[in-house]
């Protein structure tokens, strides 16, 4: 079994710094890929309520028989339709998560999204405290969100986020906002580690490296995420590509290895595969 690097987090929460990602996994396929990623190895599940998966991913940890202390259960609220989310509507949410996970606690549990439109993250912020306090989230964070949304969370409240879960991959490598974070004790987890489709694992810098090391590019680009510390979490249903993406601490990428991959961000390539925080909304 691969022996994955734990990232503390600010509460002093350990966090392995691979995971399993489970977005866009109908629910009754999470419960085979789940426990396949478990079987693996994985000890750490990424998933969100709405995903729709909360339920099988629920039935692969029971099932898996691993003592729940040795897992790492997240999942994240999802702040819509177009609605103001108060506490209580925060509060069943959260619950509704727990029900489905059949857990009585999650290890972290994260804002889904800005939405800074409706100017209502710092309220449900609040009530993110509260859960925090309770125990039954050994730690609250955020996700999608910009330096300027966290300065909001910094002005209005003395819980700072333990994770921001972004966008970010060589072409859209997030320099600045991950300075932010070193700066403020937060901890950045990659989603969409290996960018959408095939356009990243196939540029020749990618895969000239790929063949220098005997390793795929998805595990090139694994490796790049894990040498500048971001947590990251793959996702996909084919058993060999699971293992495949949890077997990258046999290998480095030298510094001119990592700057030429930190260099693709850089250049006419670079782009945002997701929706800009600043925008999106439903």
């Amino acid at each position: 079994m691969n022996q994955v690097p734990a990232i503390k987090l600010n509460n002093g929460t350990l966090m392995p710094q691979l995971g399993y990602g489970v977005w866009q996994v109908p629910d009754a396929e999470a419960e085979r890929a789940v426990g396949t990623a478990l079987e693996a190895g994985y000890r750490s599940i990424d998933t969100a309520a709405i995903y729709g998966n909360e339920r099988g991913t629920g039935k692969a940890v029971a099932a898996s028989g691993l003592p729940r202390e040795e897992l790492f259960v997240t999942t994240k609220l999802w702040n819509g339709p177009k609605q103001t989310w108060g506490r209580d509507a925060v509060l069943r949410a959260f619950d509704d998560s727990l029900a489905k996970l059949g857990l009585d606690h999650v290890d972290l549990y994260l804002i889904h999204w800005p939405r800074p439109m409706r100017d209502d993250f710092v309220a449900i912020w609040k009530t993110f405290e509260e859960i925090a306090a309770s125990g039954r989230a050994k730690a609250v964070g955020v996700s999608n969100f910009r330096t300027e949304d966290l300065d909001r969370i910094a002005a209005e409240s003395s819980l700072v986020p333990a994770v921001n879960q972004v966008e970010l991959h060589p072409l859209h490598p997030q320099a600045a906002l991950r300075a932010e974070h070193a700066a403020r004790g937060i901890v950045t987890e990659a989603w969409s580690p290996l960018g959408q489709g095939k356009e990243l694992l196939t540029l020749p810098a990618v895969t000239a490296m790929a063949e220098a090391h005997g390793r795929s590019a998805a595990q090139v680009v694994l490796r790049w995420h894990l040498q500048h510390g971001n947590v990251v979490i793959p996702k996909s249903v084919t058993p060999a590509r699971i293992r495949e993406n949890l077997d990258v601490f046999g290998f480095e990428l030298d510094a001119t290895e990592t700057a030429a991959l930190d260099a693709l961000g850089a250049g006419a390539a670079a782009r945002r595969i997701g929706p800009d925080p600043a925008e999106f909304d439903v």
